[in-house]
C-alpha cells in the first residue's frame, strides 16, 4: 500500500496573491509527491515500516534500518514536513486565542516574534525550514536544514514556513525577503492556534 499524497484542502490559487497558483501546483503535484514516491521505493522491503505513521519513523529514526535511514529521513521528512504545511495555509486569518497570548508572553510582542521569525527564515542558508515550536512546553524558533524535522529532536511543530527556493522562486525569484514578508498573509492562525492546544 505504502504513503500517498492526499489532495490540498483547498484550489491551487487559493492562496493568490502572495503564492501563485503554478507554484502551488508545482510544489504540490511535483515536489511533494517525489517526496512520498521516493518513500515508498525506500520501504519497498520493509512492509512492517510501512504500515506505521511517517511521523513516526522521523520521530525515532534509529529504529529505521540503517541501509535506508538517510532516505527515509529525507523523503519521509519532506513527506511529513508539507503535509503540515499545507495544512497551515489560508488568506486573511487573524492571529488568536491561546496562540497569540503564547506568543506575546514568550517574545515581548507579536511583531517581535514576527521579526524573529522573518531574520531567521530569511538566513537560512541554502534549503530548509523555519518552524515555531514547542519544547519542553516552551515556544521556541528553530531552522531545520533540507528536509529534516523537529520531530526527531522530540519537538513539537506548530508553525513552519518552507524556504526551499521551489516554495517561492517563480513568484519571487531569489528576493526570499518578500516571499517571507508575503508568509504571513497567509498563515491559518486558527489551525496553528488549534496545534498548539493540542501540543500543550
Amino acid at each position: 500500500m505504502g504513503y500517498e499524497l492526499k489532495p490540498l484542502l483547498y484550489d491551487y490559487d487559493a492562496l493568490e496573491p502572495y503564492i501563485d497558483k503554478k507554484t502551488m501546483e508545482v510544489h504540490h503535484t511535483k515536489h511533494h509527491k517525489a517526496y512520498v514516491d521516493k518513500l515508498n521505493a525506500a520501504l519497498d522491503k520493509y512492509d512492517k515500516l510501512k504500515k506505521k505513521n511517517v511521523g513516526d519513523l522521523i520521530k525515532d529514526l534509529n529504529s529505521v534500518p540503517e541501509e535506508i535511514r538517510i532516505a527515509v529521513k529525507n523523503n519521509g521528512g519532506g513527506h511529513v514536513n508539507h503535509s503540515f504545511f499545507w495544512l497551515i495555509l489560508k488568506k486573511d486569518v487573524k492571529p488568536i486565542g491561546e496562540i497569540l497570548e503564547a506568543i506575546e508572553k514568550r517574545f515581548g510582542s507579536f511583531d517581535k516574534f514576527k521579526e524573529e521569525f522573518v531574520n531567521a527564515a530569511i538566513g537560512v542558508f541554502g534549503s530548509g525550514w523555519v518552524w515555531l515550536v514547542l519544547n519542553n512546553n516552551e515556544l521556541e524558533i528553530m531552522k531545520t536544514a533540507n528536509q529534516d524535522s523537529p520531530l526527531s529532536e522530540g519537538k513539537t511543530p506548530i508553525l513552519c514556513i518552507d524556504v526551499w527556493e521551489h516554495a517561492y522562486y517563480l513568484k519571487y525569484q531569489n528576493r526570499r525577503n518578500e516571499y517571507v514578508e508575503a508568509f504571513f498573509n497567509i498563515i491559518n492562525w486558527d489551525k496553528v492556534n488549534e496545534n498548539f492546544k493540542n501540543a500543550i
